[in-house]
């Protein structure tokens, strides 16, 4: 009969807890790919947002129009190169 063979204590408990922290290191890693595809899907909210907001202010505005965003003065551009010669 084959003697049994038994790992000690020691590198059970190595076996144990490098398996344990490899996989919650995998789960981290999942979640963090999770808030990832959600960052994107709201980043994309944000653009296709704003894309629609511009297109709404450009027919108001006009394309041709400057805004400034500290105050919210519209200006045109021909205004700004005629403020810069001045």
């Amino acid at each position: 009969m084959k003697k049994e063979l038994k790992l000690t204590e020691k590198e059970l408990n190595f076996i144990k807890e490098g398996s344990s922290d490899y996989n919650k290191i995998k789960v981290s890693l999942g979640e963090i790919e999770l808030q990832k595809q959600l960052l994107f899907s709201q980043a994309e909210k944000i653009v296709t947002a704003f894309s629609n907001n511009e297109k709404i202010l450009i027919e108001k505005y006009g394309s041709d129009s400057v805004i400034n965003m500290k105050t919210g003065k519209v200006t045109k551009k021909e205004d700004k190169e005629e403020d810069k010669k001045e």
